[in-house]
């Protein structure tokens, strides 16, 4: 067990699942975002570093039907598994590093991720997780994801983070995916602080 997965292992065991400061009851941009730019039920979209979060329960709620999740904590995809045990044949479950996984090339229409991105502060992480992200997705499929924004805290979780702008987020992600649109949000924590999020969507192209 690597550092990265021990530190988040122990979260995943010691803390509630809404006593994070990242959760939310429901991620209502994401679900704004995801409707605006997947229409097809059965495209295929997963949510990297799901941990417990309800974005799952929400699509299939909506209707989807080709779901996957990942993230390095068995703890939290247990718990999920839980959760959702009367749909476990829509979704498609992972356990491991973003930064070091395999997933079929073309796999996805949508690639999800909220706060797990600014994780990673060094530039070998970034780029593994570019090269993973725009093989599995396919051409002219989508990403949404959300980093804090350049007012958001400067760690979290006892980690440090990387903050970005649109603009930086643009940048970092390179030529292969063209922004199609961003906003930043207030996130209020169940400890009543708020951080800044950034919220960006890509087509990739």
């Amino acid at each position: 067990m690597n550092s990265n997965n021990a530190h988040w292992e122990k979260v995943y065991q010691t803390k509630n699942f809404d006593s994070v400061s990242w959760y939310t009851s429901h991620l209502k941009s994401s679900l704004s975002i995801i409707s605006k730019l997947n229409t097809d039920l059965d495209k295929s979209i997963i949510d990297i570093g799901g941990g417990e979060s309800t974005l799952l329960d929400d699509l299939i709620i909506k209707g989807h039907t080709n779901l996957s999740v990942i993230d390095i904590s068995s703890s939290a995809i247990k718990f999920l598994q839980k959760r959702l045990e009367s749909h476990l044949d829509k979704i498609g479950w992972h356990i491991g590093d973003i930064t070091d996984y395999k997933f079929s090339d073309n796999q996805f229409d949508l690639w999800h991720d909220r706060a797990v991105f600014h994780f990673l502060t060094d530039i070998e992480s970034r780029v593994k997780y570019k090269n993973l992200l725009y093989k599995a997705v396919k051409k002219g499929g989508h990403l949404v994801i959300a980093t804090f924004g350049p007012d958001g805290p400067l760690k979290c979780s006892g980690l440090t983070v990387e903050r970005y702008s649109a603009a930086k987020l643009d940048k970092e992600l390179g030529t292969n995916f063209k922004l199609l649109g961003s906003k930043l949000e207030e996130h209020h924590t169940p400890f009543n602080t708020s951080q800044q999020f950034l919220y960006c969507w890509f087509q990739v192209i």
